[in-house]
């Protein structure tokens, strides 16, 4: 029973991370491509996404209160952390079992890595743009890099929503 549940999670937990770590590379190519109505489309689904995983990951907490139930080891499993607990479950099933799980455990961690890694570097990425749009703006319109404060005294940003460029300098 533990181990059908668990399996079941981990499987639907792996499948939720790899539809992210896709959805992830789409949003990069569309910013990339300019393609603003399919990044914020990718940007709800990956939403939809992460609402999803959390459901899954409060099914496995449920399933560890459960395991910690059913072998009465609360006190070792008090000082455990996630995968302390998971290897703690683990522990018990017979070993075919086991290596099934830990091998779809280890798939998990590892999409779950690629898709931190995805978002690092689209966040990279995003703060390069903005850096290069804050000096080129600094550049063409000195004028407008003065700082600004607001009625609190509080530094705030310049609004260039007014402004209007010419495509041909």
């Amino acid at each position: 029973m533990i181990y059908e549940k668990c399996r079941d999670i981990l499987l639907r937990e792996c499948e939720l991370i790899q539809n992210a770590v896709i959805t992830q590379d789409n949003i990069q190519k569309a910013i990339t491509s300019r393609e603003w109505a399919v990044f914020e489309e990718h940007l709800g689904t990956l939403n939809s996404i992460e609402s999803k995983i959390e459901i899954i990951e409060k099914e496995r907490e449920k399933l560890f209160v459960v395991f910690e139930t059913l072998t009465r080891e609360q006190t070792i499993a008090e000082n455990l952390d996630e995968k302390g607990l998971f290897y703690s479950l683990i522990a018990i099933l017979p070993e075919d079992q086991r290596t099934e799980l830990t091998a779809i455990y280890q798939s998990l961690k590892f999409e779950a890595l690629k898709l931190k890694i995805a978002n690092e570097a689209l966040l990279t990425h995003i703060g390069e743009i903005k850096s290069t749009l804050t000096d080129f703006f600094s550049l063409a319109f000195p004028q407008r890099c003065a700082k600004v404060y607001n009625k609190d005294g509080v530094h705030s940003s310049n609004n260039l929503n007014s402004m209007v460029l010419s495509r041909s300098f």
